[in-house]
């Protein structure tokens, strides 16, 4: 190993700043040991060494603090950008006889210290604690996190000592979810009502009458018809079937449009979000690439995570994420169909006829500004 690696590594796993107070100090030591020499009193030679041994101690010491621990973190399986989220962080003291003591826990980030306001007062040897703190980021993605920076300014607060401990972990961060207007949600699930196609099946509504055969369910016989024809009737329901949604999402958009194409990503997870919430099924159609469904039954997670992976495409590609995407929606099954768009100068309604419905930043306006207001500057 060279002598610059050796001294990188060293530099990243063990820092050491001067507070305000031990820059005071320093110089008050420098003002002593010069003071000592000029007049060879053997008082300031005895006070110069007094506080020389106090900066020797305050780096063992401090060193002594940040030394052998142990961290786990567990991080929530979804986040959703600029959004709070709950995360935990199990802290452990793995030495014998020593404490450690004043420590501020910070998250690193692609080499920078994120504060989590993370504070042990006193962590005794070979005892744990488990410690929540709020986790929020401001953009969706993959969020990858280096480790762990341990900072103490133990004993005298003359220096900060800094240790990094590597604890790599890494979570997709999903666009945001908006407060979407009820009508734009009935308008959109109206068409649901034209597919809905009516079957025999587990449910409440009344489908059809007929006389009891054996083997049947006695529980279903219809009584008052019963009475009323003196013969045994039985009422069959209609299937509750959930309707399904098909929402595609074109994801080509020129450069100048990245920002609207992240408000395009928070607006398709809300309207997965609510669908769901909804109890419909829904089918989701990402660019040319992908298709994913997911029904209220169950948790949309590889949905909302092939979102926060979702890349842009450039104008280029146009031609074959279009016809890419006419194909996978002439496979729709019965549901109404929503395309969404952050790019609006194509004529959509030219390119995807059997779209039911298109929401684009002129057509809604409104929505992608509440999108864009969620979004970090």
């Amino acid at each position: 190993m060279t002598l610059p690696t050796l001294l990188h590594r060293l530099s990243r796993h063990r820092t050491i700043r001067v507070t305000t107070e031990g820059g005071r100090f320093l110089l008050l030591t420098l003002a002593v040991g010069v003071a000592a020499v000029n007049t060879g009193n053997n008082l300031f030679y005895l006070l110069l060494a007094m506080m020389l041994s106090l900066i020797v101690l305050s780096g063992l010491l401090s060193e002594q603090s940040v030394r052998q621990l142990e961290f786990h973190r567990h991080l929530p399986d979804t986040l959703f950008a600029n959004q709070p989220a709950t995360a935990t962080l199990w802290i452990a003291n793995r030495k014998s006889h020593l404490p450690s003591v004043s420590l501020r826990l910070h998250d690193v980030v692609a080499g920078q210290d994120h504060d989590r306001s993370i504070h042990l007062t006193h962590l005794a040897p070979g005892a744990s604690t488990l410690r929540p703190y709020t986790l929020r980021i401001r953009r969706r993605g993959r969020y990858q996190l280096d480790g762990i920076r341990v900072v103490t300014p133990f004993p005298f607060g003359l220096f900060q000592k800094k240790a990094f401990y590597e604890q790599a972990a890494s979570v997709l961060v999903c666009p945001g979810l908006l407060a979407l207007p009820p009508m734009l949600i009935q308008d959109l699930t109206a068409a649901g009502h034209d597919h809905a196609v009516s079957r025999r099946g587990p449910g409440h509504s009344l489908y059809n009458l007929r006389e009891f055969r054996p083997g049947d369910d006695s529980r279903a016989i219809h009584w008052m018809t019963t009475a009323r024809t003196a013969k045994l009737m039985l009422k069959e329901t209609e299937a509750e079937d959930q309707r399904l949604i098909t929402l595609a999402v074109f994801t080509v958009a020129p450069d100048e449009d990245e920002e609207t194409f992240e408000q395009a990503l928070s607006i398709a997870a809300s309207l997965i979000d609510r669908f769901l919430n909804d109890g419909l099924r829904v089918r989701v159609l990402l660019g040319d690439h992908q298709e994913l469904q997911a029904d209220g039954n169950e948790t949309p997670l590889h949905l909302f995570h092939a979102l926060a992976l979702c890349e842009r495409r450039p104008v280029t590609d146009k031609t074959a994420a279009q016809h890419a995407l006419v194909h996978a929606l002439r496979r729709s099954q019965d549901g109404p169909t929503v395309l969404l768009s952050a790019w609006a100068d194509p004529p959509l309604r030219e390119m995807f006829p059997a779209v039911d419905r298109i929401l684009t930043p002129q057509t809604h306006k409104d929505l992608f500004d509440a999108a864009g207001s969620s979004l970090p500057a």
